[in-house]
């Protein structure tokens, strides 16, 4: 059986300190998209966020909150913002050491997501 990127990179420990250093070191510093977070319980984002790597990632966590489409809901995400984003989370798996191959095959599933994030 085939080892998923989830496993190969450590697993939901590893995906914490991704995400904690994603919004803490990229996200949030980053004037361009930090405003949508203004009023966000960051606490419960990156829970959700969590979650959302891990499943990017082929982990066993799926998310099961409100759909994308309706996460994003009001917020205007223009193709820039949705590009800052992915790149920081390009960047902050880069960071602990993911290959670019396999932060290529995590960003194909956040592409995925693209028409139901952006303008929404």
């Amino acid at each position: 059986m085939e080892q998923t990127l989830y496993e190969k990179y450590g697993g939901e420990e590893t995906v914490g300190k991704v995400v904690d250093y994603f919004y803490d070191e990229l996200v949030l510093k980053d004037e361009t998209v930090n405003h949508f977070f203004d009023k966000t319980d960051m606490d419960t984002q990156r829970r959700h966020q969590t979650k959302f790597i891990s499943f990017a990632l082929g982990g066993p966590k799926k998310y099961t909150g409100k759909s994308m489409s309706k996460a994003h809901e009001g917020m205007n995400i223009q193709p820039e913002h949705f590009n800052a984003i992915a790149t920081h989370l390009h960047d902050a798996l880069a960071h602990f050491g993911v290959s670019k191959t396999d932060i290529d095959q995590a960003l194909t599933t956040v592409e995925s997501l693209r028409d139901d994030i952006q303008y929404k």
